[in-house]
């Protein structure tokens, strides 16, 4: 099996890389990335692309049939990544997202490839303030802009004409857990770093926001069973929550797992806090019905553990995380400040 995984070189690529090649043995597996976030390692053991055959560099607006030829499995990982960066390049995050992703997708079934994986995410159903768990059917209520290009992208997939190619678009839920190239800018990993620098977590919120997540070995087993997905396993095209019912927790309940597995972690919660909108259970079960062997093994106690001994390993102390290379927005600012990036964001 050969197979392309574009934005390798981020949070989830070095972990899927492994995991692929574990399952997978002697695949084909290639890397595309523009190596933005090349340098931001937090492993002290190995360079994760050595799990790959092959690394290419290059800006995923570029990609042509021609790069995809050969290739029965293309993974499309490559985005701008969170809210914060959505919010600061927002119609950069568009034309990359969203144009270039659904442009990819038609040059890979022009090259014959078989399977094509967009890295959707839950957080398109934005607000869901009764408390029930959304399902792929309910209505979508993107917030930000980085949201809406994750929609925009479904949208373009379903309506293309892409022939044989089967697609497989996974809504994860929100992204936690140890990696070689870790980000900070997710919760429950800011809530670590916040407990292992300073003792003290403060939750910004009243604490009672539902968050979906999914540890980040997970996501990879996700993807593993999308990259050999039949039609006749939910469709030509398929858009599918991909986590676990038991993994909808409320903002209170993390910060509180991350303070008993770091004894001394006191946690401050602003009760006066307004509303956060960004609040939603989410349905996983047609993922469950859909890949029964690929279900998430990891659990919120295992993830913690795993960011919490990763980050020692690596003598993790920073108080000033949050303007660190750990938080991906401080990344393209500091390029960009140094002369290195364009305001559209491609190299100088």
């Amino acid at each position: 099996m050969r197979v392309l995984i574009t934005g390798n070189m981020g949070y989830v690529g070095p972990v899927l890389a492994r995991h692929l090649r574990k399952v997978l043995g002697s695949a084909y597996l290639a890397g595309y990335d523009d190596g933005f976030f090349a340098h931001c390692l937090t492993t002290t053991s190995e360079l994760p692309e050595r799990h790959l055959d092959v690394q290419r560099f290059g800006d995923v607006r570029s990609i042509t049939a021609g790069d995809l030829e050969g290739f029965d499995a293309v993974v499309h990982l490559a985005a701008v990544s969170n809210d914060p960066m959505g919010n600061r390049f927002e119609a950069v995050t568009d034309e990359i997202n969203h144009r270039a992703s659904a442009a990819i997708a038609e040059a890979a079934a022009e090259a014959g490839v078989k399977n094509f994986v967009f890295a959707s995410s839950c957080s398109v159903y934005g607000f869901a303030g009764d408390g029930r768990a959304r399902g792929e059917s309910d209505a979508l209520n993107p917030l930000t802009a980085y949201a809406r290009s994750k929609i925009a992208t479904e949208e373009s997939l379903k309506q293309a004409n892409l022939k044989g190619l089967t697609v497989t678009s996974l809504r994860f839920a929100t992204a936690c857990g140890m990696s070689d190239r870790l980000r900070l800018d997710l919760v429950l990993n800011d809530f670590v770093a916040c407990a292992l620098s300073s003792g003290e977590i403060t939750v910004l919120s009243d604490g009672t926001p539902w968050r979906p997540l999914i540890e980040v070995r997970d996501m990879a087993r996700a993807i593993e069973w999308a990259i050999t997905r039949s039609p006749e396993s939910g469709g030509q095209f398929l858009a599918v929550n991909a986590g676990s019912d038991g993994w909808n927790f409320q903002v209170k309940e993390l910060a509180q797992s991350v303070a008993e597995s770091v004894p001394g972690t006191t946690v401050s919660i602003n009760a006066d806090a307004p509303p956060d909108k960004r609040s939603y259970k989410v349905d996983f079960s047609l993922f469950k019905k859909l890949a029964p062997n690929h279900q998430p093994l990891q659990t919120l106690d295992t993830a913690v553990a795993g960011l919490r001994d990763g980050l020692r390993v690596i003598n993790f102390d920073d108080r000033n995380f949050r303007q660190s290379e750990r938080i991906r927005l401080r990344v393209l600012e500091k390029h960009m400040a140094e002369g290195r990036l364009s305001a559209d964001l491609r190299w100088i």
